[in-house]
């Protein structure tokens, strides 16, 4: 299963000053604001997601389509820390989402799921990292 959307809720949002949020920016079409099932924590001056069940957990962020898939989620994989030459298990995973957009399209996304223990980390429950 592949897609070109990557669904980002942290520190790639717009508004980041960030070197990874510009590159972003620079090499992805902003398809619009949107949300996935999944609980957002507060790791350290980042969030991690972590995916729900529940119809109340809801996590706000981003939709991106890629214009060179492949190459820009090599790079996401190399920030994130997870893939290929990473000790696992990795902080993160990528994994594919349903993500669903403002005007109720549902779209498959890859992001970036939180993949250590949450049980002592604050939960940010509104879902919304920028909050």
């Amino acid at each position: 299963m592949t897609s070109d959307h990557l669904f980002v809720y942290g520190t790639l949002l717009r508004g980041f000053d960030h070197p990874m949020a510009q590159l972003l920016s620079r090499s992805a079409d902003f398809v619009g604001q949107a949300r996935c099932r999944g609980r957002l924590y507060l790791v350290k001056h980042y969030p991690g997601l972590v995916p729900s069940d529940e119809p109340g957990d809801v996590v706000h962020g981003e939709l991106y389509r890629l214009h060179q898939p492949a190459e820009c989620l090599r790079e996401f994989d190399i920030y994130e820390a997870c893939g290929e030459g990473f000790a696992e298990p990795t902080e993160y995973v990528r994994q594919m989402l349903a993500v669903t957009l403002y005007d109720g399209n549902v779209r498959e996304a890859w992001t970036y799921v939180y993949n250590w223990p949450v049980a002592r980390l604050p939960r940010i429950a509104s879902g919304r990292f920028l909050e």
